[in-house]
């Protein structure tokens, strides 16, 4: 009797040791994937909220080509040098225009990519300018007191604007606004209806976060 309650002692005592080993080799092998998963998740949130850049303002007022200058010049953006190219294929560091017609039926459909222009098609065409991350930014004009409601990064809320395409009396603040936090539900219009060639203004969201994809991806 006392030889086999020691056999049975002893083989316990074996069967207990497997099976901490055990355990520990599982909490060994399972570590590193959880310790390795938390940095990932946290990289992907990152990346994702820098490819959401701030609106850029110039809180100056001034004639149009000169709001235009400072910019272009505080964006760090050059001249297109093709005549026609899809903002994909633009370089970045570079700016182009688009017709309104054709930026809204984009917006308005979330269309993945735009056929930017050297020149700009009318007098009323919208300014894009491609930053050095490839991200896009959408330069119009704004009143003094919707651009305090845009100019900080982080708004706990998300704004409706209107956002017109040259300065105007109620508009006279150049603005760059990131279309991944743009929602447009309508499409551009003239500012005055009895000048087809004057300012027009597109109504949009601009929302708190990233809401849709970065041109051309």
């Amino acid at each position: 009797m006392s030889i086999t309650h020691r056999t049975l002692s002893i083989t316990r005592s074996i069967a207990a040791r497997c099976v901490v080993s055990l355990v520990l080799l599982m909490g060994l092998s399972v570590s590193p994937f959880l310790l390795e998963a938390a940095p990932k998740g946290k990289t992907e949130i990152l990346s994702m909220e820098k490819a959401a850049p701030a609106a850029v303002v110039i809180e100056t007022a001034g004639t149009e080509q000169e709001l235009r200058r400072q910019m272009r010049t505080k964006n760090g953006v050059d001249e297109l040098k093709v005549g026609t190219v899809r903002f994909s294929e633009a370089a970045t560091n570079s700016y182009g225009f688009i017709a309104s017609k054709h930026l809204g039926l984009a917006l308005v459909t979330q269309s993945p990519d735009l056929a930017l222009e050297r020149t700009p098609p009318s007098s009323n065409a919208y300014e894009i300018h491609k930053l050095a991350d490839g991200s896009g930014l959408l330069v119009g004009f704004l009143g003094n007191e919707i651009m305090q409601e845009v100019k900080p990064s982080e708004r706990p809320k998300n704004i409706r604007i209107s956002l017109y395409s040259n300065p105007a009396e109620k508009a006279p603040f150049i603005v760059a606004v990131p279309f991944t936090k743009l929602v447009v539900d309508q499409m551009p219009r003239r500012a005055e209806s009895k000048k087809p060639d004057g300012p027009v203004l597109l109504e949009m969201d601009l929302q708190s976060t990233a809401n849709r994809k970065a041109l051309g991806k």
